[in-house]
């Protein structure tokens, strides 16, 4: 990001203009300078960064997800297959220009007879209100996180939310096999996960027989070890490095995305010729918290929370009991010392507005714990069970 204007093709393209615009809520989704889609990441690794992308690279992106993804219910889109019959759910965070909720509100604003079945819901509600704004929605298709797709299967499982849900789609997130499991019983309903980046918004799909495949046509992806040298298929590597051969604006030429992947050269039963591949990505924990009465958090909403109200990126939260949250730093400077007392009392207020009033959080500068499996250091960690 410090060479930006230099990484990018396009002059007239500027850091300082394009952090500006990304600061507007009323232009997510809206064209910059009239032809380029732009979005920022969460900032999961450090400096969150800006992508632009223009309109080929877009058009490959809305093909990709067209084309490739199966229907999970062949029949209904085979006679519904513009969608018109539905109503899709995005639950996430739709407070800024990131990449799902900036697809999303660009789709309403290129096609404006979908506004009726595309809406965007915040997972940075309390789940009351949560649950109450999917009930006055009633979508039939439910698009979200692993994490908070579960949350919302255990508020099925509990009776507090009735929704005929028809496919619940998946991605940024591990889902395990229990997690699909619990959701799919939950809203008796298919389930598919994607793999995406801010990088590349579609980079595999998922078929019939649960395998994700690369779209390997228009994304490379180089597993490789710790030294940069690549690993054999069937090896998972210690980062994944990316070339996007669709976007031209901002060249993205062997980025390293952060996550472990490993893929793998045999046929997949479902008779693509797309490569398969395994991802070992964000795994964070949801928060119960609360001694007479437990509130669930999920992860992506305190980490949107600690990104955009404190600007805190390079963190982690432990949870140390019930009541009790550990935010941590593992720098000493004076501005991340001010950026840790700026989040904790930005948690505070959130925790608060959640029902989570009674979290104590206090905030030190320490290293911070070594990373998880996915490559990728684990920024939001639950209690140990008991």
């Amino acid at each position: 990001m410090a060479r930006f204007d230099e990484w990018v093709t396009d002059p007239a393209l500027r850091l300082e203009d394009l952090r500006r615009f990304v600061c507007d809520s009323d232009a997510i989704g809206a064209a910059y300078l009239g032809r380029y889609t732009v979005w920022e990441s969460s900032g999961s690794s450090g400096e969150p960064c800006i992508f632009v992308q223009d309109a080929r690279a877009m058009a490959v992106y809305d093909a990709l997800e067209a084309l490739r993804r199966p229907p999970l219910t062949p029949l209904r889109r085979w006679l519904d297959p513009c969608f018109q019959g539905e109503r899709i759910a995005f639950v996430g965070a739709t407070n800024g220009h990131f990449a799902s909720t900036v697809s999303m509100e660009r789709l309403k604003r290129l096609n404006p007879w979908l506004s009726a079945h595309l809406h965007s819901v915040s997972f940075l509600q309390p789940t009351p209100a949560l649950v109450d704004e999917l009930h006055r929605l009633q979508p039939t298709i439910l698009s979200t996180y692993p994490s908070a797709a579960v949350l919302l299967a255990e508020e099925r499982l509990a009776g507090r939310l009735s929704l005929d849900i028809r496919e619940v789609w998946t991605g940024g997130e591990d889902l395990s096999e229990r997690a699909r499991a619990l959701v799919r019983s939950a809203f008796h309903c298919p389930v598919a996960n994607s793999y995406g980046a801010s990088e590349f918004l579609t980079l595999a799909f998922e078929c019939r027989h649960g395998h994700l495949h690369l779209n390997d046509d228009w994304a490379i992806l180089e597993s490789v070890d710790r030294e940069g040298r690549a690993v054999p298929n069937g090896s998972t590597g210690a980062t994944v490095l990316l070339t996007n051969l669709a976007n031209h604006v901002q060249p993205l030429i062997r980025y390293d995305l952060g996550d472990r992947v490993t893929l793998d050269a045999r046929a997949c039963p479902c008779g693509s010729h797309f490569p398969t591949l395994e991802v070992q990505g964000r795994c964070d924990d949801t928060l119960r918290l609360g001694r007479r009465r437990q509130v669930s958090v999920l992860p992506l909403a305190l980490s949107t929370v600690l990104e955009s109200e404190a600007a805190l990126f390079d963190f982690q939260l432990l949870q140390e009991g019930p009541c009790e949250l550990l935010l941590r730093s593992g720098s000493r400077d004076a501005g991340d010392t001010a950026a840790l007392e700026r989040g904790r009392r930005a948690l505070e207020a959130f925790l608060q507005g959640q029902g989570a009033g009674e979290v104590q959080i206090r905030c030190d500068s320490a290293p911070l714990g070594p990373c998880g499996r996915s490559g990728k250091r684990q920024r939001v960690i639950a209690a140990p069970l008991a």
